[in-house]
């Protein structure tokens, strides 16, 4: 009998790891198809950008989104209404958001810790070019952060107009200890602005961590010119830190409730030596 109840748990035991191994196996293959299918989308959408006079159909890959009117005060209203009659794959909303700057500012370790080391793992890198995704659950819709983080340097200005054509938000971003890096803002603005005029343009300078220890004079010399840029671009302004995650998801906070007219309630800090935020 004990016999019998042993090979019945072994067959029980035999049936849950095939089941196991199925289900890995099964994920792998999804996992390399959703790699696939990204890779097959940027080159389609980079031929469609690159051919002269052509068009995209009208299922692009992404879709810029326009502002929906508020509600009624008293009214609450998820973001799956605000939604309603937006194109979208499935029920999943891309939104596509770029960001460029010089190289070695801290760009890909600022995507990199608001989307996660998982996400990391299956980034789609290009030469001069990075993509990596996030997907929330916010009120009632799936929305999907395509992020495109451009490299920053000479080779990797070939690659604007396709990071930046149909983006909905634009983060233009500066080394908070190199005044080169926040010189070179402008430049950045304008090229971008050749491709994209509509996109919600963020002023972030990165690296706050290292920033704090520059004597207070350089600090309040670099927050007046930041926030000149930033005004003449029609910008909010962010100081920020990857390693210490300030600012990180409170700027993405930001652009959603910048698209949906959604509720905004962090205060301007305009406090030399603490994180910026100007708007």
């Amino acid at each position: 009998m004990d016999q019998v109840i042993i090979n019945e748990a072994t067959g029980k035991m035999t049936q849950l790891r095939r089941k196991i191994v199925h289900v890995n196996i099964k994920w792998g293959i999804l996992d390399r198809i959703a790699v696939l299918r990204r890779f097959i989308r940027f080159i389609w959408y980079r031929v469609l950008v690159c051919s002269k006079g052509s068009k995209p159909p009208p299922a692009v890959l992404y879709h810029r989104l326009d502002r929906p009117k508020l509600p009624e005060p008293a009214e609450e209203v998820e973001v799956a209404d605000l939604l309603s009659g937006y194109e979208t794959d499935s029920d999943l909303v891309s939104l596509k958001i770029s960001l460029l700057g010089d190289s070695q500012i801290g760009k890909t370790s600022f995507v990199i810790k608001y989307v996660g080391d998982e996400q990391e793992r299956k980034c789609l890198q290009m030469k001069g070019l990075n993509l990596m995704d996030k997907t929330l659950f916010i009120r009632g819709a799936r929305i999907g952060f395509s992020i495109w983080d451009l490299a920053g340097d000479h080779d990797s200005l070939d690659h604007v107009p396709i990071a930046c054509k149909d983006a909905v938000a634009i983060l233009f971003m500066f080394d908070l200890t190199s005044r080169c890096t926040l010189n070179s803002v402008i430049g950045w603005y304008n090229q971008a602005r050749k491709w994209n005029k509509t996109a919600i343009p963020v002023l972030i300078g990165t690296k706050f961590d290292d920033f704090v220890r520059l004597p207070p004079d350089v600090q309040w010399t670099i927050v007046t010119q930041a926030r000149g840029y930033a005004k003449a671009m029609n910008a909010t302004l962010f100081f920020s830190s990857a390693t210490h995650n300030i600012n990180v998801n409170k700027i993405f906070k930001f652009i959603m409730a910048k698209l949906f007219n959604l509720p905004w309630t962090v205060e301007r800090n305009l406090t030399v030596g603490e994180p910026i935020i100007d708007f």
